[in-house]
Parts: structure tokens; sequence; C-alpha cells
């Protein structure tokens, strides 16, 4: 069966339609359709104040997913975002009690840079297997929260709260604050990624390693600098969720590397390197809250909305791995 529908890929590839635009554009396409869709069978779907509420439930997911674009475009994965989410919140919302809001912070904005500085290191520079690498880190950064929270979740008790209090509930034009640092963090990077001499050196990285070696290119700098941007976005998501519930779970980013990851691919970032957009990645994972939030209301029970999510998700995968293959055939 599998034979066959690869084999129908082909031709419309052969009758010169262009596959590729279809992987990287059609789930834009697949958005706007979505959004009509859910809209006919729900009034509540499109009201602003539910389209707020996910697009602000998506900032978290987002902002980690933009770092770790910029690791799947150097060709690599990052599997360790959802423990470094988990130990960052815990921390800054502890220390936050203990030594204020903005040292707090610093000091786990610090912390998770020395982490994403260790995978960097071995991935980089010791050429190491990025899944293998990351997967570990995953392990070792789960039992550290644990250890440091002795298995208890950290709550937010102290008097002086402002900044987590802006964070939550701001608003700048009645749109509020994570939303806002989510778009500005986003064309930050997309500028970063698309404009500047880092960003070029990194496509080149991701898609053609052997051509890098020739070129002069410190490839392992690069690659060492996409894990230290992946534990920065984290950062920036830890201080979003530790303010939304002032305080974490030590089990709060649990399974969200694999969603990051979905969003990613959503968004028309290949798993080979070389290819991937901020914007898309930022539209792929609306598309994936979007869904699920189209499914809430539709009153399909939550383990329904993740084996339709994944099937989507492995759709989109099994779509930028055929269309890699084909391309490779005819060139």
């Amino acid at each position: 069966m599998f034979s066959v529908i690869n084999r129908y890929m082909y031709d419309i590839y052969a009758k010169n339609v262009n596959l590729g635009v279809v992987a990287k554009q059609g789930f834009l396409i697949g958005f706007i359709v979505l959004l009509f869709v859910f809209s006919l069978f729900s009034d509540e779907f499109l009201q602003s104040r539910n389209v707020m509420t996910v697009i602000s439930q998506a900032a978290i997911i987002g902002v980690i997913a933009i770092g770790v674009t910029f690791v799947i475009v150097g060709g690599n994965l990052d599997l360790s975002v959802g423990s470094m989410l988990s130990f960052g919140a815990v921390l800054v919302a502890d220390l936050h009690d203990k030594i204020g809001a903005y040292p707090a912070i610093a000091c786990m904005m610090m912390a998770l840079l020395v982490i994403g500085s260790v995978n960097g290191f071995l991935v980089a520079y010791l050429k190491l297997n990025s899944l293998i690498v990351t997967l570990g880190m995953l392990s070792v950064i789960q039992g550290m929260t644990l250890i440091y929270t002795s298995g208890k979740n950290v709550d937010i008790t102290a008097q002086d709260t402002s900044v987590f209090d802006f964070i939550n509930k701001g608003t700048v034009f009645d749109i509020p604050v994570p939303i806002i640092l989510f778009i500005l963090l986003g064309l930050a990077m997309e500028i970063l990624l698309k404009g500047t001499v880092f960003g070029r050196k990194l496509f080149a990285t991701g898609g053609n390693p052997k051509a890098v070696l020739f070129s002069g290119i410190n490839s392992a700098k690069v690659v060492f600098s996409t894990y230290l941007l992946s534990a920065f976005t984290t950062g920036c998501a830890s201080i979003l969720i530790a303010s939304r519930v002032m305080g974490a779970q030590n089990t709060v980013g649990q399974g969200y590397e694999l969603v990051v990851l979905a969003g990613v691919i959503l968004g028309g970032a290949s798993l080979l390197g070389g290819s991937g957009s901020i914007i898309k990645t930022i539209l792929g994972v609306l598309v994936l809250k979007f869904l699920q939030n189209g499914l809430l209301l539709l009153g399909f029970q939550y383990y329904i909305q993740w084996v339709v999510t994944w099937v989507v998700i492995i759709f989109a995968v099994w779509l930028d791995i055929a269309v890699t293959r084909r391309k490779v055939l005819l060139d």
C-alpha cells in the first residue's frame, strides 16, 4: 500500500507539480481549512477570547520551538528541552522567594545555558549523535530536577511578584504579554536565521556538511551556538510557565520535547537539516494548538485529541521524508 502511495507521489512530481511546495506550504492551507471547519461546528472557536487563550497557551511551546528550529536546521535534534523546561521552571520559582525575581531569572538562564553548552560540546566538537546525547541529557535533567525539589512541587509565596504578575496577567493594547513576547522573540529569531551571516552558515551546515568542510565555515561553532539558542528560548518558556501558575511542578515539561518537535516539523523544517523557518514553526505550533482546542470544543476526549494530533504529525514527517527522497532520485 505504501509503495503505491509513494509511486503516486512520484507521478505527481514527475508531472511538474512541485510537491516540495505542497509539503512546505500545504500546512498553511490546512491551517485555514482547519479554522474554517471548526468554526462551522463551534461558535466559540473563533471568538477573540478563545483565540487569545489558545495563542497564549501556544506561546510556551512556540518559544521553545523557535530555539529548536535552529538545532534542526543545523541537522541535529534536541530532545532535552522538556526536561530543561521542568528544571528551569522549578529553579526560577524556587529562587524567586530566596533572592528576588531578576536574580532568579539570571541564575536560571545561566544554568540552562550551561546545560545547552554541554549538549553543544558533545554534539559539535565530540561529534556524538545528537539523538543519543539529548536523550541522555533528558534523563539526567529529570533526575536533577527531582533531586533539587525532593520530588515536591514549588510554589511562589513571596509578596513581591510584580514581574511574574505582569508577565502572566499584563496586557499591551489588550494583547496578553505572553503573546507579545512570543511574537517579538519570533521576529528577532527569524531575522537571525534568515538575515545574518550566522543564519547562512547554519543553512549550509545542515544542508551540505561535506561542502562546508571545504568552505572554511566553522561548523562546530555554528552547531554549538544552536544548542545555546535552544537553551535560551527554553529559559524564556520557563519564565512564562512559572508566571502562569506562580510556581512549577517538577514534571511540568514532561513530553514537551515531542510536541515541540512536531510543531517544528509541521512548520516545514526538515529532520535532515538545511531547511526551516521561524515564522512557519510558529504557524506549525498554532496548527497543533488550534487542532487540540477545536477537538476539545467539539467534545472529543483527551486521548482522542492526542491520537488525531499524532496522526497529523506522522503524516507530516512521512511527507517530508518522501519529498526529500524523491528530490534525491530526480537530482
